[in-house]
């Protein structure tokens, strides 16, 4: 087991008490869009005025006592959902005194003790649960439930827009010679063409999505560690095709687990004669067909005893074509009343004759 650290993103509304709380790797742009996204889904609404402290993923400059210089981001998020934004004076964070104590709430009633999961999704699942639980609880002094002054709440929100949010981050960067992107402190693979290039990152709270010239290049899980090289080795079976030796010593492979039938592919066409360029070029259909739908063509090439990359990638193409649907009468009388004749095909011997006729003279 790993015991991780996460930043924890709290909102509550003054009047029913509701309030709503998810863990995130860090705190940072993309957490803090994403949380405000998943809250205003879980009130089902947007607060018309929501008060700050004056974190730097909002504010840039305090220009005054209550004047900010919002950034950009922030700006986006403001603009997508209409709200109006309050920031608490500096070094008072008494302001907003009911949120911090929702943060010590959170923390000792759903994560004490440490909860066991299996990633931050399953835990943010669980805390929605409590959050939603938390709701039936009616608070001292009052005659209504927490979910009954929500819906009193909800009547005073602004609606959600029609579009969701993107929560996102976008940077520029550029694609080294080996073919990796720099984005916080991880790089992130892109196809070997794509190296020496300018690349625009979007990066979510869950993916990075590395974008050349406006085409989608490389789409990668978001690695929250520090200092890690994240790969796709489907990016490198180009380079490898031309440099077939280096297969088995390539660091982009090294965690790559195939299914047992490439090993197998491997062995015969070794065995064969056609040799590891024949097996790269297998795997390069990783570059058209999922890893799922190429795994399937190759046990069945394998079962029929064709092993070559071309005939592989027929198989793939045939397997993952839509059935043609086939024309039903059902339903259709009229139809079944329409005579189609049926061609006398001895006609069309006559016309062969008649061309060796005319070929030989």
């Amino acid at each position: 087991d790993e015991l991780i650290q996460a930043a924890l993103f709290v909102m509550t509304l003054p009047y029913s008490d509701a309030f709503f709380v998810q863990a995130f790797p860090r705190e940072c742009t993309e957490s803090f869009q994403e949380g405000h996204k998943r809250a205003f889904e879980f009130f089902g609404g947007v607060p018309q005025r929501i008060s700050y402290d004056n974190s730097k993923i909002a504010v840039t400059k305090v220009t005054g006592s209550r004047d900010r210089q919002l950034s950009r981001e922030f700006l986006r998020l403001q603009s997508h959902y209409l709200f109006e934004a309050h920031f608490c004076l500096v070094r008072r964070a008494n302001e907003k005194g009911k949120v911090e104590g929702l943060v010590g709430y959170g923390r000792r009633n759903f994560l004490v003790p440490v909860p066991r999961v299996g990633s931050l999704e399953e835990l943010n699942a669980e805390l929605w649960k409590r959050c939603e639980a938390d709701l039936g609880r009616t608070l001292r002094g009052k005659s209504q439930t927490k979910r009954e002054l929500l819906t009193e709440d909800q009547q005073a929100m602004l609606g959600l827009p029609g579009q969701p949010f993107d929560a996102r981050r976008v940077t520029q960067a550029s694609a080294c010679g080996l073919s990796l992107v720099r984005f916080d402190t991880n790089r992130y693979s892109v196809p070997v063409a794509h190296a020496r290039r300018p690349i625009t990152v979007v990066a979510t709270v869950d993916e990075v999505r590395l974008i050349d010239a406006g085409q989608l290049v490389a789409r990668h899980p978001r690695c929250w560690k520090r200092e890690q090289e994240v790969y796709d080795p489907v990016h490198y079976l180009a380079l490898l095709e031309k440099k077939p030796g280096g297969l088995d010593h390539a660091k982009p492979l090294e965690d790559w687990g195939l299914p047992r039938c490439f090993d197998e592919l491997r062995r015969l066409l070794e065995a064969d004669g056609l040799g590891t360029r024949e097996f790269i070029r297998v795997l390069r259909l990783l570059e058209r067909f999922e890893l799922h739908e190429l795994t399937s063509a190759v046990e069945y090439a394998l079962d029929i005893g064709v092993i070559d990359s071309g005939a592989i990638r027929v198989i793939a193409e045939h397997r993952s074509e839509e059935p043609v649907a086939l024309f039903s009468l059902d339903g259709r009388p009229h139809l079944r009343m329409i005579d189609v004749p049926t061609t006398d095909v001895s006609a069309y011997g006559a016309l062969l004759t008649a061309g060796l006729e005319g070929g030989a003279s």
